[in-house]
């Protein structure tokens, strides 16, 4: 009798201490990565090119997220040791610059065609100048096509590069082992036993 209530009072003490232990505090505070606002992750080729909001490491709730800037600078920090996600936010840092410069090109063309318009006194459609302003134009709204096809997707990358590297991930295939759910049982001869479950 003696050695089967020794038996319950250590498994209950197992039980206590699994339930405090840091494992099961790290289970519980937020995950490590880096987590887009859903509508960012939606956006592929040729989407809008406003900010991207992010959830930097360890940060929950929609009041947590921040703006990565336009040139994504604000999320450089959280990825410095990481070289591919680096290639992939540089890459993007590329792409925003060119869309800048094209955005100048464009809004330059159209002022320096109107401008030819009533030059000399005389309303003017198709004057050397003009058609070179056209033709910069057009180079704009093609370049635009080739510029905005592919950026969204390298902050995207840059994000997947940088969770995916992450030793929780990167060890992932024994995370299934783990048991979801754990606490005390007992036998048909009144033995207790621990009783763990998966979630499949």
């Amino acid at each position: 009798m003696k050695s089967y209530s020794m038996r319950w009072l250590a498994i209950g003490c197992f039980a206590a201490l699994t339930a405090t232990s840091p494992l099961r505090a790290a289970a519980q505070a937020a995950p490590a990565t880096i987590r887009l606002q859903p509508e960012d992750l939606e956006r592929g080729q040729y989407g809008p090119q406003h900010n991207f909001f992010f959830l930097p490491p360890g940060k929950t709730g929609e009041e947590s997220y921040q703006s990565a800037g336009f040139f994504g600078q604000k999320l450089r920090p959280y990825l410095n040791n990481n070289q591919e996600a680096l290639a992939s936010l540089n890459a993007y840092k590329r792409q925003k610059s060119l869309y800048l410069a094209d955005r100048a090109l464009l809004v330059g063309s159209v002022l320096g065609y109107g401008a030819q318009v009533y030059n000399g006194g005389n309303a003017q459609y198709a004057s050397p100048g003009q058609i070179v302003a056209g033709g910069l134009l057009v180079t704009s709204l093609v370049a635009t096509l080739f510029i905005n096809r592919h950026t969204n997707e390298y902050l995207q990358q840059a994000v997947d590069s940088y969770n995916s590297d992450l030793p929780t991930t990167r060890h992932g295939g024994l995370r299934p082992l783990r048991p979801a759910t754990y606490g005390l049982a007992a036998t048909p001869q009144g033995r207790p036993v621990l009783a763990l479950g998966w979630t499949l």
